[in-house]
């Protein structure tokens, strides 16, 4: 599959427009040309789906000329205009027109693939209050099932049973409802939905009204939340009638309930809104959410009563690129309001957590390690905010700095600082002697004094410490409070048992390493803190991320962390995708190749530092990617099994055994390595 990498279709992606043509009232070869002509532009962008609003071959409000049979016979030669152009046409079309069966008139939704018309859907409710009078001119649809009509010289499917799924392309597969049926407290949509539709499309005209868009645009998000879905509106626009009413051209793609791609509103042409939609995301969600399917139960199954009309929609697999949003930082809102919620929301939840653990266990003290690193000081900060929650004095907050054979003098004294600047106590214990004796005792070369910097080097010291901690919280009568983070658990990046990856409780565990930095920024920026603190908080955001376990090189080079694991902006990536989504190997090289190749494309965090706004390549990224699946998937589990308390923070990331992540500890990672040497190009 690597000769495919680069077209979308080949992960799970259809391309989706939501469209406003240009109308005249009643002059349905006019609407139909503007249709047709929005519809060949939508074919040279590589659109899969191109969805137009309620009544676009006549116009919406045209009143009583839609019960003028002259009228109603132009739209059908019209339809049957559009359905033999769509020949040599990729995108499937659904367009809006009144269509008459057996002496009633509906309002319908004309579904339209390669010279065919696959389907005819009524609209199931019809509004008459206010402005609205289409009982006056329409038969509603609601319980109009298993028919079939001709139109246009085609014998079609007719009613509001109807699903339509390319045979071709998978999960390829949409329902179409029309303006008030999702404004109704049963919206068809969700029955199509529940019966397996992963694009809801819903062709409008819905004149405008102060604060109706907002009400639009929160329907259609809420509904694709609710259906697990992607959810296409499309708004009549210039052209309608004003007679009584005005008309905006609100057109949008929501999935799962974000905000992919809309137009402006109140347009003086035709335009559309584009955007990729992860069907196979859809599909992948809905399938780890056993809430949706039962309520599919509870519904009867409503896939026994749907049709599913299948036709092949022959996609090209061309590189056509990517129209959608793929954040760089998964992690990390770009939208400035967003960050600061979540990270207003994620400090304290995580002050919440341990204030809980503080007053539940009666304790008067913990016990922290303080290396001058980000994590260390994140859970330093979350402590001192959740001993001010609970009444105790933040002198209670013990913290201990540890330096070993390759602690820094800046790291050490930002350490220092820190606990200075937050008033908690703080004391040093050097374990170089301690260490010494150990490796002595092991027999280890670096004894005798060779420079041998192994992993047991590495980790007598980290042991050291986290058996101080142990013991010194006996000693002071409290509990040790973990620091490591995410990034590190999802990588294995800790030392089992006696070191970092156990504590009493961990207040970090949730919370990516990529996030972390923004959280630390976010206190600076909103003063948690005293002034004194600020200064020392931004000096250990601009230090590099290392273990400092391993003596610098003789050019001063200092171990770093991002070189032997890879860079943590790419592994938390990988680690939101595979485990929140569940997402092939390939799929995320595809959508981290998108999101990092090229720094001036697509937006930043606030405040981002622009030396540290990095690209990579492909190469690059599967390189990394097949580190992280190995960590991840077979060296890894096992300190995930047993890893200490602490709360969930953010939907995307939770390990824990007892909550999002169960695996063996003795698993491969076998298939997730081939899939990737297999379908990712070097």
């Amino acid at each position: 599959m690597s000769d495919t990498f680069f077209a979308l279709h080949r992960h799970g992606f259809v391309r989706a427009a939501a469209c406003t043509p240009k109308v005249l009232p009643g002059d349905p070869g006019f609407n139909a040309a503007e249709t047709l002509a929005l519809a060949r532009e939508g074919h040279a962008r590589g659109v899969d789906l191109m969805l137009f609003p309620e009544l676009g071959i006549s116009a919406y409000a045209i009143d009583d000329l839609l019960l003028q049979d002259a009228l109603l016979q132009r739209v059908e030669a019209e339809l049957a205009g559009l359905a033999e152009a769509s020949r040599e046409l990729a995108p499937v079309l659904i367009v809006g027109a009144p269509v008459g069966r057996n002496g009633r008139l509906y309002n319908c939704a004309v579904v339209i693939s390669r010279g065919h018309i696959l389907g005819v859907v009524p609209k199931s409710f019809l509004p008459n209050y206010r402005e609205y009078y289409e009982n006056r001119w329409f038969a509603p649809g609601a319980g109009v099932t298993g028919l079939d009509m001709r139109l246009a010289g085609q014998a079609v499917p007719f009613g509001t049973d109807l699903l339509f799924a390319a045979s071709d392309l998978a999960d390829f597969v949409f329902h179409a409802e029309i303006c008030e049926d999702f404004w109704s407290a049963t919206p068809p949509s969700t029955q199509g939905a529940l019966a397996g539709a992963l694009i809801l499309c819903n062709l409008s005209a819905s004149n405008i009204v102060v604060g109706k868009a907002d009400e639009r645009a929160m329907l259609c998000a809420s509904q694709s939340v609710r259906c697990q879905a992607a959810y296409l509106y499309s708004a009549a626009g210039p052209g309608e009638s004003t007679t009584d009413l005005a008309w905006d051209g609100q057109a949008s793609i929501h999935e799962l309930g974000a905000l992919l791609a809309q137009t402006d509103r109140f347009p003086a042409k035709a335009q559309m809104a584009v955007a990729d939609v992860d069907v196979e995301r859809l599909r992948l969600e809905r399938m780890r959410t056993p809430t949706f399917n039962a309520a599919a139960a509870a519904a009867g199954h409503p896939e026994r009563a749907f049709r599913r009309i299948s036709f092949e929609h022959q996609p090209a697999f061309d590189d056509v690129g990517l129209l959608r949003p793929v954040d760089r930082f998964p992690f990390v809102p770009n939208d400035p309001a967003r960050l600061d919620k979540d990270c207003y929301e994620a400090f304290n939840i995580q002050v919440q957590g341990l204030a809980k653990r503080i007053t539940a266990t009666k304790t008067q003290h913990i016990v922290i390690g303080v290396s001058g690193g980000l994590d260390s000081t994140h859970a330093l900060i979350v402590a001192a905010k959740a001993f001010d929650a609970v009444g105790l004095p933040r002198a209670n907050i013990l913290g201990f700095t540890m330096p070993g054979f390759a602690t820094s003098e800046g790291t050490k004294a930002n350490a220092w600082a820190l606990m200075r600047a937050l008033g908690v106590t703080g004391e040093e214990i050097d374990i170089k002697p301690a260490a010494r004796r150990m490796l002595q005792d092991l027999g280890h070369p670096f004894a005798d004094g060779e420079p041998v910097y192994d992993i047991t080097f590495e980790n007598v010291q980290a042991g050291l410490r986290t058996d101080y901690l142990f013991r010194l919280a006996n000693q002071r009568a409290g509990f040790v409070l973990g620091t490591g983070d995410l990034s590190e658990l999802a990588l294995g990046w800790c030392t089992y048992g006696v070191g970092d990856q156990m504590s009493h409780y961990n207040v970090n565990g949730s919370v990516a390493k990529t996030l972390i930095q923004h959280l630390i920024r976010w206190v600076v920026k909103t003063s948690q803190f005293h002034n004194s603190a600020d200064a020392t908080l931004l000096s250990i955001l601009d230090t590099e991320i290392s273990p400092e376990l391993v003596p610098a090189d003789a050019g001063g080079a200092i171990q770093s962390t991002q070189a032997k694991v890879g860079p943590y902006e790419l592994q938390d990536f990988s680690l939101f995708h595979i485990t929140r989504f569940g997402l092939r190997p390939s799929k995320v090289a595809f959508l981290a190749w998108h999101a990092w190749r090229d720094v001036k494309k697509g937006p930043w965090p606030r405040n981002f530092p622009d030396d540290r706004r990095n690209a990579y390549s492909l190469a690059e990224i599967k390189t990394w990617l097949g580190v992280f699946l190995f960590r991840f998937f077979e060296i890894s589990q096992f300190k995930r099994s047993a890893m200490p308390n602490g709360p969930k923070v953010i939907s995307g990331g939770a390990l824990s055994p007892r909550g999002d992540w169960r695996a063996p500890s003795d698993g491969t990672a076998r298939v997730w390595l081939d899939e990737l040497a297999a379908n990712v190009p070097d």
